[in-house]
């Protein structure tokens, strides 16, 4: 007899005990009751089976991940869970309302602290945060995007607290990443679970690369046949996968730097037919190497010349250059005060409580409280960077606290939130476990305005008891279900 697939199944416990994504704090709404009901009935032992083929038709596709850490380079598939994560759909109403909200206050962010630098002047944000972010570039100052858009694609990181409230967690703004897998993992999903996924009534994700397409082209400015291509690093990259899935996805060509040329301000991709001019670039490639005129002389990832023609007006970058000051960690605890300075609207998304080390009287709280808190370094990613005070040992609380004091620019800490939990599958216990989740909506922006992609990267912590999610320390994935609105 076919064992339920729930049936052992504890939420996490706890004081306070986390959200539960699938069964809430008390009992699931209608519409997940019948898809918790669905995958019951499967068993464990048909689970596994689908969970098992979900995992060898990844690596098929060759849906991987470079791990830096790894002096092998070894290319990894990104651990996925077949247990959907699953948005109602007047929840995703709020967090596109919110996240909508937040990209138009962050972009106009942007646009003054290169341009009037209003929000300085009026005191709202201390002027040495900006000036001293390391993703600031006073170079860039007065130059205008082609097209009025900065904030290409965005991909905002978002918790749930015990209460069931969304946090915005963190802003990711330069070159955000993941999003390849929620297509793929999309893919899977449906290929394996069609019965329950035609039931579930889900929105649709795989018309995120045409919509990304649509987005770039908007803001040519050359206007109608604009010619785009996606830069990549190349195949050592740990995203390369994802470069070349939007490249080919989009119908772009996928280019390196030796690939491109500039002449007279323009640039020119090189084709068996010689030159074309390129109007729009999508470049994966970290800011710091894109031009070695103006950023890192030694780069041989970037194009010479490159934010000459960007500065003149002649090629679209997605994203803009400069963006990191926005997601800097430090200014993004004052992301509410750009909302309500530049829009006159109270945030509509909550975020996390943050102390800016660079404040005194912040300082010395984190100091002392270091046993209670998460201590980032403002410009890190990936997980890297930080401590999880609470479960760290007394010597790193003390290495911690030096760096602090030496550099308090570098630093934010925030209390420990207790992450929303979703039920994963343990194959080696061959059981169903809570495990910890965020969320990343991507959304993007074209000369219309932002779009919220009905989906995101579920990303979920693997190992028991852990609240890190990032792939590049053991986290995996989830496909992100957002329910449609009404009845069957």
């Amino acid at each position: 007899m076919t064992s339920s697939l729930f049936a052992a199944y504890r939420r996490l416990g706890g004081s306070p005990s986390p959200f539960d994504e699938l069964f809430g704090t008390d009992q699931p709404a209608p519409e997940l009751a019948r898809l918790i009901d669905a995958l019951d009935q499967l068993g464990a032992d048909e689970f596994a089976h689908a969970q098992a083929l979900a995992e060898k038709a990844l690596l098929n596709q060759g849906v991987t991940f470079s791990v830096y850490a790894d002096q092998r380079g070894t290319e990894k598939i990104f651990p996925f869970c077949l247990i959907p994560r699953v948005v109602r759909a007047d929840d995703f109403a709020r967090l596109e309302r919110g996240l909508t909200q937040r990209l138009r206050a962050l972009g106009a962010f942007l646009d003054d602290v290169y341009g009037d630098q209003k929000i300085l002047a009026a005191g709202v944000i201390p002027p040495e945060l900006v000036v001293g972010a390391a993703g600031y570039q006073p170079s860039l100052r007065g130059v205008k995007p082609p097209g009025g858009v900065r904030l290409h694609i965005s991909g905002i990181d978002l918790i749930r607290d015990p209460d069931g409230t969304w946090r915005v967690l963190e802003d990711n703004l330069r070159t955000p990443s993941g999003v390849s897998y929620v297509v793929e993992n999309r893919v899977i999903s449906k290929r394996l679970f069609p019965r329950i996924f035609d039931q579930a009534r889900v929105h649709r994700v795989d018309h995120y690369p045409s919509r990304l397409a649509a987005a770039l082209r908007s803001v040519a400015p050359t206007g109608d046949d604009a010619t785009a291509v996606v830069l990549t690093p190349g195949p050592y990259n740990s995203a390369y996968f994802e470069h070349s899935f939007l490249a080919r996805t989009m119908g772009l060509e996928l280019v390196q730097a030796p690939d491109l040329f500039v002449d007279g301000d323009h640039v020119f991709v090189k084709t068996t037919r010689g030159p074309r001019r390129v109007d729009v670039i999508y470049r994966r490639t970290d800011e710091a190497f894109l031009d070695p005129e103006v950023f890192r002389k030694d780069s041989v990832l970037g194009v010479p010349g490159l934010m000459r023609a960007y500065a003149a007006g002649h090629v679209a970058l997605a994203n803009a250059p400069g963006n990191g000051v926005a997601d800097d960690k430090a200014i993004y605890a004052f992301v509410p005060d750009m909302i309500r300075f530049y829009l006159g609207e109270e945030p509509t998304l909550a975020q996390v409580d943050t102390y800016v080390c660079m404040r005194p009287d912040d300082r010395r709280y984190v100091v002392d409280h270091l046993d209670e808190l998460v201590v980032k370094a403002v410009d890190e990613a990936g997980g890297y960077g930080m401590l999880m005070g609470p479960q760290a040992t007394a010597a790193q609380r003390a290495e911690f606290r030096g760096r602090i004091e030496a550099e308090p620019r570098k630093y934010i800490a925030q209390p420990l939130i207790e992450l929303s939990t979703c039920p994963t599958w343990n194959g080696d216990r061959r059981a169903v476990e809570p495990r910890r989740v965020d969320l990343r909506p991507y959304i993007l922006t074209s000369r219309e305005g932002p779009w919220v992609l009905p989906g995101g990267l579920t990303r979920v912590a693997l190992v028991e008891g852990s609240y890190v999610v990032n792939s590049s320390q053991g986290g995996g994935s989830k496909d992100t279900w957002v329910l449609k609105g009404g009845r069957a």
